[in-house]
């Protein structure tokens, strides 16, 4: 389901994070669906618990998890919340695009290489309809 790498630069919160963000964006995790509860979590990931809890706590707070008595953590939603302006969401989003692409550029992608795999990205979250 989920995994860490301690090798990794990226904090191991910000990995569970992403992963079960990208979980969640695929449809792998749906509303209703039960995650581990944080020890067991922490234990399969061979991790400090707290790392996990600030994961949950962190979705939890972007409107994706809640926490309920008798079930654990649950997916509530598919969409974040709104918590700000969506202005600023959407800085986030090209700044963070713009660092991938210049990232790319600068390791000798051309143009042409980096669309398949733009439209690879677009198409695993995003389906095409019949009608598109």
């Amino acid at each position: 389901m989920l995994t860490v790498s301690l090798a990794s630069p990226i904090a191991l919160h910000d990995q569970i994070v992403a992963g079960l963000r990208d979980l969640i964006a695929r449809g792998t995790l749906a509303e209703g669906d039960e995650l581990p509860p944080v020890r067991q979590l922490a234990a399969d990931l061979g991790i400090n618990l707290n790392t996990v809890a600030r994961a949950y706590r962190e979705l939890t707070d972007s409107g994706l998890l809640a926490s309920v008595r008798g079930r654990g953590t649950i997916v509530i939603a598919t969409v974040e919340r709104a918590l700000g302006p969506r202005a600023d969401d959407r800085k986030r989003i090209e700044a963070g695009l713009a660092a991938a692409f210049n990232d790319a550029k600068i390791a000798g992608f051309s143009r042409e290489s980096i669309e398949p795999i733009v439209q690879r990205q677009l198409d695993r979250l995003w389906k095409r309809s019949a009608t598109s």
